[in-house]
């Protein structure tokens, strides 16, 4: 198992796997998450309380429901979609740091989060229609690398601002971040489209994601899994949330005589790289629903972990367990709709995120409630590894009791 590109693959497919993985960075590790880092600073400089905060990323995250719940509807071509998105990221990214009037920083964040849905969504599916194409899909997990390295990069930035500088200064950093990867994306994204038809044209014997399009599923349990996909994605929306909107004012909290607490939100990113690569590597042959609830199981794990055990270890390692299958939720749960639609699942995804992002925007509100009622987040932080528990009783309940094992690829193929 190689986890690299090799000297098979051609220069345009590896130029389009990195192109694509910095647009996920800069649209989820910037548009979505930057928030995250620069929030103690944010807090301390009185710019909001930690209600206002959670105003701000659950309006972020009711944008990018919005754009989940657009993506059908978008007409562009996806090279173009991904373009306009990462440009109005720089925008309005850069816009946090002019205005000082919060609701203008909730109309602000609001937009981001839809940028970033139509970035991201449209990013990570185009660049693996595309690298399958081209026979490339043993590059497709690098995409999702994406996210784990903007969160990593703007979380040790915006730790280094939080000691050192402001908050308009990090939003400036981070929009100028943003407009240097933007620039060298540009310069490398292709302008074609990859078609439906030059997909059966070109495709290489491997499918492009996990699993590819099922022809022979019967229309009434396409829609079951359809729907269940929607329902149960909500789940680690809300489920991660709290952590990933909190975690270092959480950690603070928690070591307020250690140095470490901003680190915490980087060390996810770190995390998310492997676990991403990992998961586009699996075999191809195992049930998606199956890698969901194994994936929720670890969030939940991992919630529980650091908030049972806040120490520096528990942190740490809630952290990585966290992150491992931050973005490989998503990868999989693209797969599933790609095994279910083929190459028209853009609607269903969208359904998906859109099912996701409502468990992001709930997930903030609850959690500062927690804290105003019981002075932490533990409530809150044990009410989502319950989620995420609930949900991967759901995924197994509904594996096992799908009397119809649909094959995902030929015997022997891994």
């Amino acid at each position: 198992m190689t986890f690299f590109p090799s000297d098979s693959h051609d220069k345009s497919a590896i130029h389009v796997a990195i192109a694509s993985m910095a647009a996920v960075a800069v649209a989820l590790g910037i548009g979505r998450f930057a928030f995250t880092p620069l929030l103690p600073a944010m807090l301390s400089a009185g710019w909001f309380d930690i209600d206002g905060s959670g105003w701000l990323a659950s309006a972020n995250y009711a944008g990018y429901c919005l754009g989940a719940l657009t993506c059908g509807c978008v007409r562009w071509a996806a090279p173009k979609v991904v373009r306009f998105g990462l440009i109005a990221t720089c925008v309005l990214t850069m816009l946090m740091a002019v205005f000082t009037q919060f609701p203008i920083w909730m109309l602000l964040r609001f937009l981001s989060g839809a940028c970033s849905a139509w970035t991201f969504i449209f990013a990570a599916q185009w660049g693996a229609r595309w690298l399958s194409a081209k026979g490339a899909s043993s590059l497709v997990g690098i995409i999702y690398t994406g996210s784990g390295i903007g969160i990593l990069l703007t979380g040790l930035a915006g730790a280094l601002i939080s000691e050192w500088g402001t908050p308009v200064q990090g939003w400036m950093a981070f929009s100028l971040m943003a407009a240097m990867t933007t620039v060298m994306i540009l310069a490398r994204y292709p302008n074609d489209d990859v078609s439906d038809e030059a997909l059966r044209r070109d495709r290489s014997p491997q499918p492009k994601f996990r699993s590819e399009f099922h022809d022979g599923i019967d229309a009434s349990h396409r829609r079951s899994r359809a729907v269940w996909l929607v329902l149960t994605y909500a789940v680690p929306g809300f489920g991660y949330i709290i952590s990933a909107t909190f975690l270092p004012v959480i950690a603070q909290a928690a070591l307020p005589d250690s140095n470490l607490g901003d680190f915490f939100w980087p060390l996810i990113g770190l995390a998310i790289v492997p676990g991403a690569l990992i998961a586009g590597r699996l075999p191809r042959r195992w049930d998606n629903r199956l890698m969901l609830a194994v994936c929720y199981l670890i969030q939940s794990a991992a919630i529980l972990i650091s908030t049972m055990s806040p120490t520096v270890l528990g942190l740490a390692v809630g952290c990585i367990l966290l992150g491992l299958p931050f973005t490989a939720i998503s990868y999989f749960a693209m797969c599933e709709a790609e095994y279910l639609y083929g190459h028209h699942c853009a609607g269903l995804m969208g359904y998906a995120t859109a099912s996701y992002g409502v468990g992001q925007i709930v997930g903030p509100l609850i959690a500062t409630r927690s804290v105003a009622i019981t002075g932490s987040f533990d409530a809150a932080l044990y009410l989502a590894a319950s989620a995420l528990g609930g949900g991967t009783i759901v995924l197994l309940w509904r594996w096992f009791a799908d009397s119809e094992r649909v094959c995902r690829s030929s015997p022997g193929t891994s």
